[in-house]
């Protein structure tokens, strides 16, 4: 099978990739490919990033888990997909052209994101406490409006607030 992507980033420490073949586990390196089913694993010391052809790009964290369950994607396609399942550790990731033509979903201990073109921050700890996050990047701000009311609001009350957050990638 064709690799879905490969890994391009890799610091100190072991990374494993597990293959779909139970019992098969091997230290990847800058450029290993990822299959359709591989567990990615980081150790203690090590973290990763991983590219996808969508241009999607995984961070993940020391001690972090994370199974590719589902990957389609055809550059005119309209029924791309994506499916992703994380278990542990702190994940950053960009959502590429999957999230905007297709459907791609990233599968938690105790929920099920769906990925619109954001840029999601994922902590998974050891207990399964799951937090989620969507980061902005520097210079672009979010706006979120106030529904509902009646009349002009007050100062106070202004139907627009800006956030302005900053990226952390890598982290």
């Amino acid at each position: 099978m064709a690799a879905e992507g490969s890994v391009i980033i890799e610091h100190v420490g072991a990374v494993i990739v597990q293959a779909k073949v139970p019992g098969e586990s091997i230290q990847t390196k800058i450029g290993d490919p990822v299959y359709l089913g591989d567990v990615v694993r980081t150790d203690a010391d090590s973290r990763v990033g991983i590219n996808f052809v969508d241009g999607t790009s995984f961070n993940l964290s020391s001690n972090a888990r994370m199974k590719l369950d589902e990957y389609v994607y055809e550059p005119a396609g309209k029924s791309n997909s994506t499916s992703f399942n994380l278990t542990k550790g702190t994940f950053v990731f960009v959502a590429g052209q999957v999230a905007k033509t297709g459907d791609m979903r990233i599968e938690t201990p105790v929920a099920t994101m769906g990925v619109r073109g954001t840029t999601p921050h994922v902590e998974i700890s050891d207990d399964g406490t799951t937090k989620f996050s969507t980061l902005i990047e520097e210079g672009k701000n979010k706006y979120l409006k106030k529904s509902g009311g009646t009349g002009s609001p007050r100062p106070e009350q202004r139907a627009e607030h800006k956030l302005n957050l900053n990226i952390c990638r890598g982290c």
